[in-house]
């Protein structure tokens, strides 16, 4: 029988439950988990019970453990779903106990934990994988393989938009991601997925990012303008709960309750804070013009006050355009409903060539988190014999590099006032396993 692969987890978190689970009933009979970890010692105890629950008794380890784990139980390879500003910790110091690592996006948070992955992945030459899911949604695999057949040419600019609603959006600004220095701000930790998207697309990586954000929606003086001027610090029996459309009540769902309420007194983290704290650093308005290397220009806008949740993005090419449009579920993380689901009616996917008349085409479809993502990112990694992909969905490092540099230039723009060129940021990334592209001195027929 062969010997199954092993693996660690540190981050009992609700996003790192997929990965927990998927280990311990999808992929039992050729994967193992060996090792969780966290730094809320009642969140490791979910975990584990979890674990008891489905018949398997796994060993639990503080995070200030990390080391003696990896030593302990010898994996092959360790997932990293911490906190993200924390994951270039657990990345290199995984390498460097000779471990691969695959890890949560944003890879990390900042230019200078960027470096030191892409420093500690070419000195121990271990496995380095970032797990993004839209790359695996049918709807967005059937846009990069138009824009592989050549229908619209050379892709010579992109529109692209992202909404945020105002139940998904704000929990941003409840949770810690309000904090730049956790979460990188939306630039990057929500972002990453979709400057991951346009790299992949376009098969090619940023060379320069021009910014601009604000945080005027989620402030206290919209607050204020709504009436709610009683308000406390969280939502948890705060004196406007029964007028405030965005209060969050974590003793209704039970998963929420269970991991953040009832843990509250490890580590004294509020699941529920203010959306309209003046604590919030982070931009909720974001706009961007990004220059990639194949030439290419994008603008792209992130808003996290939206009506609906969703995307728009538009390809500009040498002989016409490609339209896709993407409604999804909305969400707040673990309120025990599934992320991301695309809704049939609103997705569209659509064709304008050159000089015929446009057409719509049927989009494909996929069940679960992400469009169907979630699924066949989970199936891409835990397999022991993947099969060979023709889109290249599969990331390293260097993918995990070029996702977030685009919303770390982003952040120093927006600093700066000034254009950004990636090169000053990261040095050594090497150039993500894209799959070809049609030649930019392909011929452009008239008729």
């Amino acid at each position: 029988m062969p010997t199954k692969r092993r693996y660690a987890q540190i981050g009992c978190s609700s996003r790192g439950a997929m990965y927990r689970d998927a280990l311990l009933q999808t992929y039992s009979d050729t994967s193992e988990l060996v090792g969780l970890s966290d730094s809320n010692p009642g969140r490791l105890q979910l975990y584990l019970q979890t674990a008891r629950d489905r018949g398997l008794e796994v060993p639990g380890y503080p995070a200030e453990d990390f080391d003696r784990m990896i030593e302990e139980q010898n994996p092959d390879c360790v997932i990293v779903t911490t906190k993200d500003c924390h994951h270039d910790e657990y990345i290199c110091r995984a390498m460097a106990l000779g471990c691969d690592a695959i890890t949560e996006k944003p890879m990390a948070t900042d230019e200078h934990k960027c470096q030191r992955i892409i420093d500690a992945q070419r000195e121990t030459g271990k496995r380095c994988t970032v797990t993004f899911n839209y790359r695996y949604s049918p709807a967005r695999t059937q846009v990069k393989d138009v824009l592989m057949s050549g229908v619209i040419g050379e892709v010579l600019s992109v529109d692209f938009n992202w909404l945020l609603d105002t139940r998904h959006g704000a929990d941003y600004f409840r949770r810690w991601h309000r904090s730049k220095e956790n979460s990188g701000g939306l630039l990057v930790h929500k972002a990453t997925h979709h400057f991951d998207i346009v790299n992949w697309s376009l098969s090619s990586v940023p060379a320069s990012v021009f910014a601009r954000g604000d945080r005027k929606f989620y402030t206290p003086d919209t607050a204020d303008r709504y009436g709610l001027k009683n308000r406390s610090e969280r939502c948890l029996d705060c004196p406007e709960s029964e007028n405030c459309p965005f209060h969050l009540d974590l003793r209704a769902h039970e998963e929420m309750r269970a991991l953040y309420l009832e843990n509250e007194q490890y580590d004294g983290y509020f699941r529920d804070r203010c959306v309209f704290s003046d604590q919030i650093d982070i931009e909720d308005s974001m706009q961007l013009v990004v220059t990639y290397e194949s030439g290419a220009r994008m603008s792209y806008s992130l808003n996290a006050f939206m009506p609906w949740e969703g995307m728009m993005i538009s390809f500009n090419g040498s002989k016409g355009r490609l339209e896709s449009v993407t409604r999804e579920s909305v969400y707040i993380s673990g309120d025990g409903t599934t992320p991301g689901e695309f809704q049939p009616e609103g997705t569209t996917l659509r064709l304008f060539p050159h000089f015929k008349p446009p057409h719509e085409v049927e989009v494909w479809r996929g069940e679960g988190g992400h469009g169907g993502g979630d699924v066949r990112l989970l199936d891409d990694i835990f397999s022991p014999n993947p099969p060979e992909d023709k889109y290249k969905r599969a990331a390293d490092q260097r993918a995990g590099a070029y996702s977030i540099l685009t919303g770390i230039a982003a952040n120093r723009s927006i600093e700066t006032g000034k254009e950004i060129l990636i090169s000053n940021l990261v040095q050594n990334i090497g150039l993500p396993d894209f799959p070809p592209m049609p030649s930019p001195d392909e011929p452009i027929p008239l008729k």
